[in-house]
């Protein structure tokens, strides 16, 4: 099937990572349609519904080849309101749209807040396979996510890749509060090569049934996440680093 015939759903599609996707996908030839709360910059087809309503993700997931699921509460917030019903319920929606519409490839977003800890007590760099240690109730719903997608590829075939993304700042104080840090620019994710991750994950061989990955850029003084799946199942290569191409003014 050509690049131009395949339809690949973003959820979350209007936020800084979302965005980036949706660009990066473009430029690699697919068609490309959105679902988030506000309508979706520069996808084919945008959609504005919630992934908590089964009828919304529904709609938007109906003649899919591949799924990038993105639609988060992106950090910590009150869990009973706001994490529940979009990292928790939303999740369980996005996973059964998928299932119905027979989407073959998805692409799940977690967040390399699930092995918080080990980047204090090493060894480093963290490699995919260690035991979770998640920072908070975020982290442990992007642990929900991993295991959810790890059941959809036993239960109902297909390939699942979980996706350990960095830190792509969502606003100019976001992108300073990650220039303050020690550690930030060695977790930088640029949208750039977000963009280019999404596109590469999207077209990987479809005999990876279930890999979980970290996406980062190219760190400033050491790499904290193992890149080899990555690079070694995907192909990705990060072309960036901190503080190129965040697009926000220092």
């Amino acid at each position: 099937m050509s690049k131009s015939s395949s339809l690949v759903v973003v959820t979350g599609s209007a936020g800084q990572i979302g965005k980036a996707a949706v660009r990066g996908l473009k430029a690699h030839g697919y068609r490309v349609r959105g679902i988030d709360l506000v309508p979706s910059p520069g996808a084919d087809e945008s959609i504005v519904g919630d992934i908590a309503d089964p009828t919304a993700i529904g709609r938007a997931m109906g003649g899919a080849t591949a799924l990038v699921h993105l639609a988060a509460v992106p950090d910590d917030d009150d869990f009973m309101m706001k994490l529940l019903p979009s990292n928790i319920v939303g999740v369980y929606h996005v996973m059964e749209a998928a299932r119905s519409a027979g989407v073959k490839r998805l692409i799940l977003g977690s967040s390399g807040q699930v092995v918080w800890w080990q980047r204090f007590t090493g060894p480093l760099p963290v490699g995919t396979d260690v035991a979770p240690s998640p920072r908070g109730w975020y982290a442990a719903t992007k642990l929900f996510l991993e295991s959810a997608g790890r059941s959809y590829t036993e239960l109902h075939g297909g390939s699942v890749i979980v996706v350990r993304l960095g830190w792509c700042p969502r606003s100019r104080e976001h992108a300073e509060e990650l220039a303050r840090t020690e550690w930030g620019p060695d977790v930088y994710l640029s949208p750039g090569d977000a963009g280019r991750f999404f596109a590469y994950a999207v077209a990987a061989p479809d005999s990876i049934r279930f890999a979980v990955v970290y996406a980062m850029s190219r760190a400033v003084r050491r790499q904290m996440h193992d890149m080899g799946p990555a690079r070694d199942l995907l192909g990705y290569e990060p072309r960036d680093t901190w503080p190129e191409g965040h697009g926000w003014v220092e």
